[in-house]
């Protein structure tokens, strides 16, 4: 094993099994001005995505749905990883099927609740994501980060493969590339993480902040609810035989003109005015 992945699989296994029902806050959630930043904060476990994480960002993540104040969500992370994965204490046999069972469970439901919140979620990544890490970045709708991150699915080193990690990561990242972070446990730089899709842009330490302030203002100048629908058929659609999904796009247009926002979008731009949102899905003929 590299000393670069045996040092990271060494620290994702940090932590007790009473950390099971800690009461110890491991995430922190501000909401301001549209944006609800939910961020790991418990660098000490280098924000291993242990069970009462993974139970913490579930709650945040599918909060705040029906109220049209939210307008994306930013994850963000303190400390010197943004995750190093899973807690490999929670996987040894010490724990039972059940608690197994758990670990993957909520971990999936992690990845539903971003694919299914109807506001993006961006991930501001300033450190680096490893395994379910990886996972839960390449899960994001739009990720940024810095040049010192880097990004690997060291899981077969310890003897076990980064399975659900690669289910995220292959929709991403060039098949190739992925294979060769599954296979092998090598890490991608930040640079290699762009140049294969699974960040967005690599922005210097001092100006992360600006631009996903930047990608968070451009969501909100729009819509919230054409935002919600336009995300929601990207997920229905993305994995369809390419005619079939042209057949749901040409469907999905079409209903997207009877919309409140959508005539108002037009008519705002024929008239070089600002649009008046009124970020709900109603129909035009609505009160």
């Amino acid at each position: 094993m590299n000393f670069f992945a045996k040092s990271i699989l060494q620290k994702a296994g940090y932590g007790n099994l009473h950390r099971f029902m800690s009461t110890k806050a491991l995430t922190k959630v501000t909401f301001n001005n549209g944006i609800k930043t939910i961020t790991l904060a418990s660098p000490e476990t280098r924000n291993t995505l242990s069970i009462p994480m993974e139970r913490e960002l579930l709650k945040h993540l599918s909060t705040d749905w029906e109220n049209n104040d939210l307008r994306v969500i930013v994850l963000d992370s303190e400390g010197p990883l943004f995750s190093a994965g899973h807690n490999l204490n929670e996987m040894t046999t010490k724990n039972n099927l059940e608690v197994h069972n758990e670990i993957f469970h909520l971990a999936s439901k992690v990845m539903f609740a971003i694919i299914d919140c109807p506001v993006p979620v961006v991930g501001k990544v300033k450190a680096g994501a490893f395994a379910a890490g990886c996972q839960l970045v390449a899960q994001c709708d739009i990720a940024v980060c810095t040049p010192n991150c880097k990004f690997a699915t060291p899981g077969a080193n310890v003897g076990i493969f980064c399975s659900t990690p690669g289910v995220a990561i292959a929709r991403c990242v060039h098949p190739m590339v992925t294979r060769h972070m599954l296979l092998t446990g090598l890490p991608l730089t930040a640079n290699e993480a762009k140049d294969n899709g699974l960040v967005f842009k690599v922005c210097k330490e001092e100006d992360i902040d600006k631009e996903v302030d930047h990608i968070c203002q451009s969501i909100m100048s729009k819509s919230r609810a054409i935002i919600m629908n336009g995300k929601r058929f990207y997920y229905r659609q993305v994995d369809l035989p390419i005619k079939e999904a042209f057949k749901l796009g040409e469907q999905e247009m079409i209903d997207t003109l009877s919309l409140r926002d959508t005539q108002e979008g037009i008519e705002s731009f024929l008239q070089k005015k600002k649009p008046n949102w009124c970020h709900r899905p109603d129909p035009l003929n609505s009160k």
